[in-house]
């Protein structure tokens, strides 16, 4: 019922010629790249600062949350009296 159906007359598949690249393709050089160590300096310094900087404001932000909550409880303690 479901079998498949083949065709009567099988025709190999067409034969191409193999041929061999024997030229390699030629390697640009890459560019050097010099970095002193006065960009490597300022790349680093340039992280601790931001890195300082993003911890300054998560600090903030906990203290901001703490106070907020705080003032929250003490409000609601004013409101129940």
């Amino acid at each position: 019922m479901f079998l498949p159906k083949y065709p009567d007359s099988p025709t190999p598949p067409p034969a191409y010629p193999h041929t061999v690249a024997d030229q390699v393709p030629a390697r640009r050089p890459a560019p050097q790249i010099s970095v002193s160590t006065g960009a490597v300096a300022a790349v680093l310094v340039g992280g601790v600062v931001l890195t300082a900087l993003l911890a300054a404001v998560a600090v903030t932000a906990v203290s901001v949350a703490v106070a907020a909550v705080v003032l929250r409880s003490m409000l609601r303690d004013q409101h129940r009296r």
